[in-house]
């Protein structure tokens, strides 16, 4: 009985330390950086008025922290072993109040859960955030946003326009992905700084009498 005991005692130590060393891949966490997008006279400064982005919706399978694919034939999947380290919702959000926020234009810009009151609003679709697979084997990384912004008391829309960025990996691995993705989102960042704050400038130009 007790030689019964002991061995059922040394096959349950096996299992739990099989568990806690798997052989299977840690999975890898990846960021991206928002882009720098220097004050300029170039771009429009809506004087003094303040922004609240809101927490950005995702398309169709995107709502997620996959690192989504797209292959022919309209053919989703995702990186195995690799994932964007929040949500993609979250993360594309931080990166839009940190571009915002980094070209000065604005008095203050405030993310979804910002506690302060803020005069303007912006509300962006995410209808694109992939890495498209056509016939070469390298993909290339595909942004694209639907923007609406408006006066956040009235609730009305001053304008709604789409951005979008596209950048061709250097190689089929996952890091010069994401590089891709970087380059890609940067460069429709950029475009909702600038058409953001033309539209918040336009709005604020009294109308000839």
């Amino acid at each position: 009985m007790k030689t019964c005991i002991l061995s059922v005692l040394l096959l349950l130590c096996a299992a739990c330390a099989s568990g806690l060393h798997s052989n299977a891949p840690a999975s890898q966490a990846y960021l991206l950086r928002a882009p720098i997008v220097q004050a300029k006279e170039s771009l429009p400064r809506p004087a003094t008025a303040s922004l609240q982005v809101a927490r950005p919706l995702a398309g169709p399978g995107l709502d997620s922290d996959h690192i989504v694919i797209v292959e022919p034939g309209h053919r989703m999947s995702y990186y195995a072993g690799s994932q964007w380290a929040v949500a993609l919702p979250v993360l594309v959000e931080t990166l839009v109040v940190e571009t915002l926020r980094g070209t000065g234009a604005w008095s203050a810009v405030n993310d979804s859960e910002g506690a302060f009151a803020s005069e303007y609003y912006l509300q962006i679709n995410i209808r694109r955030f992939e890495a498209e697979y056509t016939a070469a084997a390298i993909p290339t990384a595909r942004v694209s946003f639907d923007c609406a912004l408006g006066r956040r008391t009235s609730r009305e829309l001053l304008a709604s326009f789409s951005v979008a960025g596209a950048a061709q990996a250097d190689a089929n691995r996952i890091g010069a992905v994401v590089a891709a993705f970087e380059q890609a989102a940067n460069a429709a960042l950029s475009q909702v700084a600038e058409r953001s704050a033309l539209a918040v400038k336009s709005s604020q130009v009294p109308s000839t009498p």
